[in-house]
């Protein structure tokens, strides 16, 4: 059964201390088996993908067969139904016009001393999208990790997606033609992440790597980082729904299901203010278990991590919201703009009645790549900034090195520094 908890009990602050601290986490460590692969990588380059991919995806591949060639994604569109492409076309352009305002500007000024002082923005010169591969794929994943990166004005996006016995998701291959993707490699896995990393005969490296995976995946992205960049690394998926009894509950467990229905350890939490209108979602969620495809795992989240918390008062919850720090937040209430400005820790908010969390996993336009297990404390979803460095620059006139070198000088002088201080003071003709 799904827990329960009461602000009004003496216990609530030891029992949610307990709940929100309850690790989701059931991988096994698989870091000593990574660092192997991603060690035989880098010596062997294609020979070891090769062989990786016969063992894990029993697929033979040869360097020529193994980027998917033009003909094979014009097989895959025509294989797609007009309507999903189209769908697919809606979405990307959203996602495109969404992260292409956030794209950040460069900045100069001249400060009272005369210093020149300014920011430059430049987007990485590559990007590796992994992407999932199989049934199970997820072509909308494909948008949101590759369109930022296109948006940012990265020249060179590569594509990696296994492919089990050859089997490549038309979806997904005509996701990527519309994001802008042309190099697909049809590996995955912590080789893949490693072709990415330090490029082999037929891959050339790249500078950041972002997409979801499984525990191998993720912890190559660990062990390669510092060599790359990469987007996070991203736990359980999680929702947490803040609503009054003005909600159809039928509504409100549903979105809580759409979650759930994730996989066993993704996480559904209810807050409300209301105890009959908890127990009205509770029973709403039970029915709807009834009729969803995918209901043995819902409920083996729903009962082993979701939670009903009662509040005597909706505006306690803000509190609540911002020490879980949810990947998505949904506030379906009454006042639930104002509500929202009282957040500072979350994924992504979604706010009213009519606005569920599956709209902002595909077509809304802001990221569903977005922190999860409390790291909205910290961190952000995927965004253009992501795919971008920038650079700071100086520029000292002669007057200006004269207003700010003295000062610069005697911190070298406490830091006993003696080449920094004297590389400023001989061009203030200071004697040495």
């Amino acid at each position: 059964m799904v827990r329960e908890l009461n602000n009004k009990n003496a216990s609530f602050a030891s029992d949610f201390e307990k709940f929100i601290k309850k690790s989701r986490d059931t991988e096994n460590d698989v870091s000593g088996v990574v660092k192997e692969i991603i060690a035989d990588v880098r010596i062997r380059g294609d020979e070891a993908l090769f062989d990786y991919t016969k063992k894990f995806d029993n697929l033979e591949l040869t360097p020529d067969t193994m980027r998917v060639s033009k003909e094979e994604i014009d097989q895959a569109i025509t294989a797609c139904a007009g309507e999903t492409l189209n769908a697919l076309k809606i979405a990307a352009k959203r996602i495109s016009d969404f992260h292409i305002r956030h794209i950040p500007e460069n900045d100069d000024v001249v400060d009272n001393d005369g210093v020149a002082l300014g920011v430059r923005w430049h987007a990485v010169d590559a990007a590796g999208i992994y992407v999932p591969g199989g049934k199970a794929a997820y072509p909308s994943s494909v948008l949101m990790n590759a369109i930022p990166a296109k948006a940012a004005g990265v020249p060179r996006i590569i594509m990696v997606v296994p492919s089990p016995k050859g089997y490549l998701n038309p979806l997904v291959l005509a996701a990527a033609n519309i994001a802008g993707i042309t190099d697909i490699y049809k590996i995955g896995g912590a080789q893949a992440v490693a072709a990415l990393a330090y490029g082999t005969e037929s891959i050339e490296p790249v500078d950041i790597i972002a997409g979801p995976g499984n525990a191998y995946v993720a912890a190559a992205k660990k062990e390669v980082f510092g060599t790359v960049g990469i987007d996070m690394i991203a736990g359980p998926s999680e929702i947490l729904v803040v609503a009054d009894n003005k909600n159809d509950p039928r509504w409100i467990a549903m979105d809580l299901l759409s979650q759930a229905e994730h996989d066993e350890v993704a996480q559904s939490i209810l807050i409300t203010d209301d105890e009959k209108y908890a127990k009205q979602v509770i029973m709403a969620v039970e029915d709807h278990l009834t009729t969803l495809p995918r209901a043995q795992i819902a409920r083996t989240s729903w009962d082993n991590h979701g939670c009903v918390i009662t509040v005597a008062n909706i505006k306690e919850a803000a509190s609540l919201v911002n020490r879980i720090a949810p990947e998505h937040l949904e506030l379906a209430l009454e006042n639930a703009r104002d509500f929202a400005g009282e957040i500072r820790n979350a994924g992504s908010i979604f706010i009213g009645r009519h606005t569920p969390e599956a709209i902002g996993d595909y077509i809304a336009g802001p990221n569903h790549v977005l922190p999860t297990s409390g790291s909205a404390r910290f961190s952000s979803g995927l965004s253009v900034l992501n795919f971008m460095k920038r650079n700071t620059v100086i520029e000292c006139t002669e007057a200006g090195l004269k207003a700010i070198g003295p000062a610069a000088m005697v911190l070298a002088d406490e830091e006993g520094l003696d080449a920094h201080k004297r590389s400023i003071g001989i061009r203030l003709d200071k004697a040495e």
